[in-house]
């Protein structure tokens, strides 16, 4: 798993958009650089999910969002970071609702960008599946069909924001920063829902506008201000 340490100070570990292709590198991209944007005042932690840009990971049909899980808790032991916040864009919202279901002490916080969930969609988290997997294949040559189509269904199979379901964001205690999704990956319903349920959660509808901008930044560095 390759990572990178940047800035002093509390700790927050991002996780990255770009789908299965989550990687440092798509935050210079993004419509946040979280990365600039938060270490002047913390102790960022960013890296590259299994299999893609530079980290490398095992396949196999059991593989799911706790494959990814133990890969993220891994680096935090290995970094010897026992308490954090969280802060993911796009799939990197499923990676820290899953992160918060499993390990919930470790979790301080979690700033949700625009997140991942179903809405009469499936079929587009599929085929953007199909397609890395086929840019990946030639490495995994003992993988038939069905172990690929197993992996997708255990991530993209289930409902919600795919990684964990209703009961257990209404459940969930962690403060959680919401900023909405407004296309077809990240549907504006699945942000509304995520901010309805949870008990302890704060939603900012127009993140993206440019007029905004300053006041959005100040909202997400206040929430995260330990």
């Amino acid at each position: 798993i390759y990572y990178e340490v940047h800035g002093a100070g509390f700790p927050v570990l991002l996780f990255a958009p770009g789908g299965m292709h989550s990687s440092i590198n798509r935050w210079s991209s993004a419509p946040f650089n979280l990365v600039e944007l938060l270490k002047p005042k913390f102790s960022v932690v960013v890296m590259d999910q299994r299999n893609a840009g530079r980290s490398v990971g095992k396949i196999n049909g059991n593989d799911g969002w706790d494959t990814y899980l133990r890969d993220q808790l891994g680096l935090m032991d290995h970094l010897g970071l026992k308490r954090f916040h969280l802060a993911g864009m796009c799939i990197g919202g499923a990676y820290a609702l899953n992160f918060a279901k499993v390990a919930p002490s470790r979790v301080s916080s979690a700033v949700l960008i625009q997140p991942i969930g179903l809405d009469n969609n499936r079929h587009i988290f599929f085929d953007m599946f199909d397609k890395w997997a086929c840019s990946i294949s030639s490495r995994y040559p003992e993988l038939d069909q069905t172990k690929w189509n197993s992996f997708r269904s255990n991530l993209f199979g289930s409902d919600f924001v795919f990684s964990v379901d209703e009961s257990f964001v209404a459940a969930c205690r962690t403060p959680l920063l919401v900023l909405a999704g407004n296309d077809e990956y990240h549907p504006a319903a699945v942000s509304r829902a995520i901010a309805s349920l949870s008990p302890n959660a704060s939603l900012i509808e127009n993140w993206k506008d440019l007029s905004e901008r300053r006041s959005v930044i100040h909202s997400v560095l206040k929430f995260l201000d330990v």
